[in-house]
Parts: structure tokens; C-alpha cells; sequence
């Protein structure tokens, strides 16, 4: 058992200390992206025209590989965590932006009038009655960016010491020691399920309002019934019951 977790010393780290680097590595540029996708979706449901450039550009960053990204900032930013996180924040914006626009677009005109009735000014109706009732379509996209930021953190190893669990699969690979593989591999999963399951969690507890169970699960799947992912969870996200969503928003507001 001990070869599975005996750490080269070139690591510089404990196992549960290359743990704690893989998480902060992955999980801050996806919070750096939501900051940025949250004001940046509301101008593109505000203006309607703007939403087709900014998605063309963050799928256009979203396809630049990640080694060319680091060659970029290496010379700004170092051999530093900084060079892994900045690509991984903006690679979340592909994700995040479209769920976040899709779930404020799904709120009715009716509870918009509704809001406005009671006084809500444009900022109050977005963070008040939009965003909670958008909230299944932001984790959505949330966990997708989540999941795919722990999973690409391993790719900083080809600029130093700086690819936390993929320096363990590097240093098996380099030393020969299978057992090293295995644990980082294995571990990297793990960590994407749990952090997937807690903003599962989360969601829950944000939104005590939505239908629990599989009852719609496979609606929308299309004639050819494999939708992208992507779609699959935004689409299924916004399709909550919006009334009851919108009668929770708005009791929490007036409260």
C-alpha cells in the first residue's frame, strides 16, 4: 500500500498537500469565471446582439490549446500557478456564460411584470427574482467547468511543478512506478465526483422549490436522443417548473 502513496521528493508535496493544490488550482478559476460570466451574461441578455460575438470569443479561447496558452504567459507570469489558472478561468466562460444566459432568459415576462409591479429596479429583478430562479442552469454549467477544470489542472506538469496530481502521473511515468499512476488517476476522478456531488448539494439547498427525482430525466434528447451535455443539463435545468420558481424568488425578495 505504501507504493501508492510514497511521494517522490521532487514533488515538493504530501499527497494530501498535492490534493489541496489540485483543488485550488482548479476550483479558483472557476470562481474567477462565474465573477466574470455573471456581468457579462447580463449584457448579453440585455443586449440581445451582443450574446453571438461573446460566445464566437470565448469559443474561440475555448479552442486554443492549453500548452499555447502557457507558452504566452510563461513569460509574464512565470512557472507559477498564475499560468495554469488564467487559461482554466477563461476556459469556464464557454460554459458558464451560455448556462447563465440561458437560465435568466428563462424567466417568464410575466414574473419580470410582476417584479417590476413591486418596485424592483433592473439590478434588484436581476439578483432577486433572475438569478435564484436561474440557479439550476448556473450549476449546471457550473459543475461541467468544475469538473473539466479538475481534470485539465494536470496538464500545467509541462511547465514545472506546477500540474499538482499530474506531476504524481508524470513522476510514475518518469521513475516507472505504476502505483503512482494508479493513485493520481484514481484520485483526480475521485475529486471530480465529489466536487460534482457538493455542488449537487448546493444546488439542492438553494433551490427547496424544484421537483426532486428523475421524472423528466430524458425529455428534450431529440430525434437523434444524444444531446451535447452541455445542452442536455442547461435545457433540463430550465425547464423547472418557473412559476413555483418565480413565487419563491419573489417571497424571498419581498422578505
Amino acid at each position: 500500500m505504501n507504493a501508492y502513496f510514497d511521494m517522490p521528493s521532487d514533488l515538493q508535496h504530501s499527497y494530501l498537500g498535492l490534493i489541496g493544490l489540485h483543488l485550488r488550482e482548479a476550483l479558483l478559476p472557476v470562481l474567477f469565471g462565474l465573477v466574470v460570466a455573471l456581468p457579462v451574461a447580463q449584457l448579453c441578455v440585455r443586449f440581445k446582439w451582443l450574446y453571438s460575438p461573446v460566445l464566437w470569443v470565448t469559443t474561440v479561447l475555448y479552442a486554443i490549446p492549453s500548452l499555447a496558452f502557457f507558452v504566452v504567459l510563461i513569460d509574464y507570469t512565470g512557472a507559477t500557478e498564475t499560468t495554469v489558472m488564467i487559461p482554466l478561468t477563461v476556459y469556464s466562460l464557454v460554459l458558464l456564460v451560455p448556462a447563465i444566459v440561458d437560465g435568466v432568459r428563462s424567466v417568464s415576462p410575466d414574473t419580470m411584470a410582476a417584479a417590476t409591479a413591486m418596485g424592483f429596479g433592473p439590478v434588484q429583478r436581476y439578483l432577486k427574482v433572475q438569478l435564484p430562479i436561474a440557479v439550476p442552469a448556473i450549476f449546471a454549467g457550473l459543475r461541467l467547468a468544475a469538473v473539466s477544470s479538475i481534470s485539465l489542472v494536470s496538464v500545467g506538469t509541462l511547465i514545472g511543478n506546477q500540474g499538482a496530481l499530474g506531476n504524481l502521473l508524470a513522476d510514475g511515468q518518469f521513475y516507472h512506478r505504476t502505483p503512482l499512476i494508479v493513485t493520481s488517476v484514481v484520485t483526480t476522478a475521485l475529486l471530480a465526483i465529489l466536487v460534482d456531488g457538493l455542488l449537487v448539494l448546493i444546488q439542492t439547498l438553494l433551490t427547496p422549490w424544484a421537483p426532486r427525482g428523475g421524472k423528466s430525466a430524458g425529455k428534450g434528447a431529440g430525434k437523434s436522443g444524444r444531446p451535447s451535455l452541455l445542452r442536455r443539463r442547461t435545457t433540463s435545468a430550465a425547464r423547472e417548473p418557473e412559476p413555483a420558481a418565480a413565487r419563491a424568488a419573489l417571497e424571498d425578495a419581498v422578505r
